[in-house]
């Protein structure tokens, strides 16, 4: 895979926060996105919101979001964007919280959060097969893909029953050198406060809901992500701490038990995920496709003239996942770059 940023855009931070709040996401006038709300096996919801093609037949991409993410992220939108012009049906999953009201268990979401993931598939595909669809393919961005990939790996060769490819973006799937960076410097003072903008709310109304649930007073204290997780995300969802929570929701130890064809694409200048905790061909198994460019950032990947778009990144990794399931012929496949 190539990539090249415009030149005016240099390095990872630059690229990352350039693309989420100023590029183009979308090239075209967007679809209206239609939303279901699905009734969990625990009596709680999430919602999906759906982009329908000229056919429900065609092939069906599922987008699980980021941290905090939505179907109004830039690279949702810009999902949205290829999938229109790809004739390609969408359906973006909300993580638990996610989708603008709050959900009803005592419980969010999290990094490792793969039965979720395999809920949420097992129904999608079922119900594209009503209508005669074939293709189900799926990515996951940043902790929607460490999911995803935790996912694959879990179900190994069974997981064919429900996707046909996977690819994972900008994923940290070694959580505890990703949790340990985005603590530190730069990354603690813009990337951490901007999470915990919104993650704190979300949790003082989950302690609203259900009384005691966790320790109030040391949430209101909690300064970065690693404290966060101990006092709400670990003990929340059955971990006993952060580190525990971060060592058994890692995809990346998983990888050699991938048996459909996987995508992992991580630039090297991410500032969220370092150089050292990218899984390396010896990691994963012969199913899985690394992709590491020198440039992007973190969910970044802009390109054209100013203000450029971000259209690159789901026009890469969409038509592989296409081209890899049988859905697209290997020259309908455009570089990327």
């Amino acid at each position: 895979m190539n990539y090249s940023p415009p030149l005016w855009l240099p390095g990872g931070h630059a690229q990352t926060i350039w693309s989420a709040l100023y590029a183009k996401t979308r090239l075209k006038p967007p679809k209206v996105l239609n939303r279901e709300r699905w009734m969990t096996p625990d009596q709680d919801f999430i919602d999906v919101d759906f982009q329908v093609a000229s056919h429900r037949v065609r092939p069906l991409l599922v987008l699980f979001h980021g941290l905090e993410g939505s179907s109004k992220s830039h690279y949702a939108q810009s999902f949205a964007d290829w999938a229109a012009a790809f004739d390609v049906n969408l359906a973006i999953p909300h993580f638990r919280g996610c989708s603008g009201e709050l959900n009803i268990a005592p419980r969010a979401y999290h990094s490792g959060d793969h039965e979720e993931v395999d809920w949420v598939l097992r129904r999608l595909r079922r119900e594209h097969q009503l209508h005669g669809g074939r293709t189900l393919i799926a990515a996951g961005v940043s902790l929607g893909g460490n999911a995803l990939m935790r996912w694959a790996a879990e179900h190994g060769h069974h997981a064919k029953i429900t996707a046909d490819a996977v690819a994972s973006i900008c994923s940290p799937l070694d959580l505890v050198k990703s949790g340990n960076a985005i603590g530190q410097g730069f990354n603690r003072q813009v990337y951490t406060r901007m999470f915990l903008r919104t993650m704190k709310p979300k949790a003082l109304a989950k302690w609203s809901q259900h009384p005691g649930l966790f320790d109030r007073c040391k949430l209101l204290s909690a300064r970065d992500l690693y404290e966060f997780d101990n006092v709400f995300t670990a003990p929340v969802h059955g971990f006993r701490n952060t580190d525990e929570y971060w060592r058994r929701a890692s995809a990346k130890p998983l990888m050699k038990d991938i048996r459909i064809p996987a995508l992992a694409l991580n630039a090297l200048n991410d500032p969220f995920v370092p150089v050292d905790s990218l899984p390396q061909a010896v990691d994963v198994s012969d199913e899985v496709t690394l992709w590491q460019p020198k440039e992007g950032g973190h969910v970044g990947f802009a390109q054209g003239p100013w203000p450029s778009h971000v259209r690159g990144l789901p026009e890469a990794v969409g038509q592989w996942l296409m081209y890899t399931s049988g859905a697209a012929q290997l020259d309908q496949v455009k570089t990327y770059g």
